[in-house]
């Protein structure tokens, strides 16, 4: 039982976007963008955006509404 407990803790390091996460598939950090409240803009995020990630290496940028 208690290696459920184990396996669940490694699970749960593996799939938590850190700060910096290049190491994500670009399809993974879409979901974590949206899963965050956040979009995918091309270029830059609109004037009541703030940006809180990346979706994608070539720039696309993650971006939501500023608190």
């Amino acid at each position: 039982m208690r290696l459920h407990y184990l396996l669940f803790v490694f699970l749960i390091l593996f799939l938590v976007p850190a700060p910096g996460d290049t190491f994500l598939p670009k399809s993974l950090r879409r979901f974590f963008c949206r899963v965050r409240g956040g979009r995918c803009a091309i270029l830059n995020c609109l004037g009541k955006e703030e940006q809180i990630g990346r979706c994608s290496n070539r720039g696309q940028k993650c971006c939501r509404k500023k608190k």
